[in-house]
């Protein structure tokens, strides 16, 4: 957990954080005036936010044509078996055991550092009065965009079967990657100006360089 416990304010509006963290940080709730105020502040917005604008009503059978989709496409799953190395001695072995911790720590905070980032950027996109709101067509939410082009996708859709992802694109007009996610609120990768096009497609896990199925959702910036 982060040294600052007040930096999770954010990640806790957004029910992001681990039951191992959410437990520390709400007994540190039960004595944190300044911490409960901010937390306050952050749930409406974060809540009203995303679904404050009606969109078109999503078709019943959204969720069927997703799931269908997604398991009619083959995967190309090609497994490595691991080589076994004789080369790395007793010696060096015990050198790595030794320094796996410290390695472990670092990558741990680096992390975390940029979980933190990301989540407040996105809170920041969601609570700034200056944000356009444009409903999605295809399913229930919004796109949420800044004045500097920081942009916020808040939707709610089906989980996926294992295998598959979804996808966003940023279409102005050269279609570029904007990020991988789970079908929940996220911001893009790309910044979004007025006029261009967001997708969501459905990808193999890791994503795709381009669309390899039909957008299932968009909106026009």
């Amino acid at each position: 957990m982060a040294e600052n416990v007040h930096e999770l304010s954010a990640l806790y509006a957004l029910d992001v954080l681990s039951g191992e963290e959410r437990a520390r940080f709400e007994e540190h709730l039960d004595g944190c005036e300044r911490c409960r105020s901010e937390l306050s502040g952050l749930r409406d917005a974060a809540g009203s936010l995303a679904f404050a604008v009606d969109g078109p009503v999503p078709p019943p059978e959204l969720r069927e044509r997703i799931l269908g989709g997604a398991r009619a496409e083959r995967q190309n799953v090609v497994r490595f078996r691991p080589r076994r190395s004789f080369a790395v001695s007793i010696a060096a072995a015990a050198a790595v055991a030794a320094s796996a911790a410290a390695v472990a720590l670092g990558v741990w905070a680096a992390s975390l550092h940029r979980s933190l980032s990301h989540e407040r950027s996105t809170v920041s996109v969601l609570t700034d009065p200056r944000s356009r709101h444009v409903p999605l067509r295809g399913a229930a939410g919004q796109l949420v965009v800044a004045p500097s082009g920081d942009a916020v996708l808040s939707v709610r859709l089906p989980q996926l079967p294992e295998g598959k992802t979804y996808e966003a694109w940023v279409a102005d007009p050269r279609v570029r990657r904007a990020g991988v996610f789970s079908g929940r609120t996220m911001k893009l990768r790309v910044p979004v100006r007025r006029g261009a096009q967001v997708m969501v497609s459905i990808e193999r896990s890791g994503g795709s360089d381009a669309p390899t199925t039909t957008p299932i959702v968009s909106a026009r910036a």
